[in-house]
């Protein structure tokens, strides 16, 4: 359970820092695209949540 929610963690803070590299903000005015800290840390964030979600939905069988 907690090797699963790593996993989430780890691949949504990859996929927040390839959004930054890949997208980003130029300008620098938008809060989470503009920094690579904040934007891994809010993907990481977001696939901990998300892999979280799974879990719980497969103990109670998504109803």
């Amino acid at each position: 359970m907690i090797i699963k929610m790593l996993i989430g963690a780890v691949i949504g803070g990859l996929s927040g820092y390839i959004y930054y590299k890949k997208v980003g903000c130029p300008s620098g005015s938008c809060p989470i695209t503009s920094n690579p800290y904040s934007s891994t840390i809010y993907g990481a964030l977001m696939g901990l949540m998300i892999s979280n979600s799974f879990q719980q939905c497969i103990i109670t069988i998504c109803l």
